[in-house]
């Protein structure tokens, strides 16, 4: 990360990258998106969540340790970090599979998605990797955010939560396919109902600091043979990582 980008992950909690993946990486991405869609998901389906993406086929698992999002990574979590948990959201029309209410911040404080600065670096809980596979403009809907609340003093208004109201303190992310929305799950956060004629297609990976856990699953590296030895270690079960341990 420049300076430009630790300012602003910094000040607002998240930062938004565009062209992170390149055409070919989100045609790959996409053409197995859309298998799983037609296996899994009615036409009369508005939105859905879709699970198993490391499954999906080898695109995907590039992106455990993608070299253009390692950098953010170690930026954020340090050099040592996990694969927490993975899922794909598709949205129709409407709200997301889990609604349009914002959740997260600083206050109160959780043990698991967290924001701190000490010495010299910030230190996160929970990072969310959010890629656009579709193109998210102006008015569409999409990843909704309050800037800033990663580092509130005060827990966020019960009575602002509901996003299909608009709310002046909630900021539109917006961003082409290929855009990564990378952010902490300290930040109060959620998706803006969708109202663009297209699908939104979004795929989630979620990190941790390696000894951290969110997800009460951990991943099995041996279900798939062609990782490597640095995708491997990202998958690991939490732990210290300590030398030759």
């Amino acid at each position: 990360m420049n300076s430009d980008e630790l300012y602003r992950f910094d000040l607002d909690g998240y930062l938004a990258v565009p062209g992170l993946l390149d055409a070919g990486e989100i045609a790959a991405l996409d053409a197995l998106f859309s298998e799983r869609i037609a296996a899994q998901m009615k036409p009369e389906t508005l939105t859905q969540r879709l699970g198993g993406m490391l499954d999906w086929g080898r695109p995907y698992r590039d992106l455990i340790d993608h070299a253009r999002i390692r950098p953010y990574l170690e930026a954020m979590l340090g050099a040592k970090y996990r694969l927490d948990h993975v899922y794909a959201d598709v949205i129709r029309a409407g709200v997301s599979p889990i609604g349009a209410s914002l959740h997260g911040g600083a206050t109160p404080y959780s043990a698991d998605s967290y924001f701190h600065f000490r010495d010299g670096r910030m230190h996160n809980g929970l990072v969310v990797v959010a890629i656009n596979l579709r193109d998210v403009g102006p008015g569409d809907g999409g990843f909704g955010c309050v800037p800033g609340s990663h580092k509130a003093n005060y827990p966020f208004p019960p009575a602002w939560r509901d996003l299909t109201q608009r709310r002046d303190c909630v900021r539109a992310v917006t961003g082409p396919a290929g855009t990564a929305v990378m952010f902490t799950e300290a930040l109060t956060h959620s998706a803006l109902p969708w109202t663009a004629a297209h699908e939104r297609r979004t795929v989630f990976f979620k990190y941790a600091p390696h000894p951290l856990a969110w997800a009460s699953h951990f991943y099995d590296a041996a279900k798939w043979p062609d990782l490597n030895e640095r995708e491997r270690a990202i998958l690991e079960s939490p732990n210290a990582r300590y030398e030759n341990r």
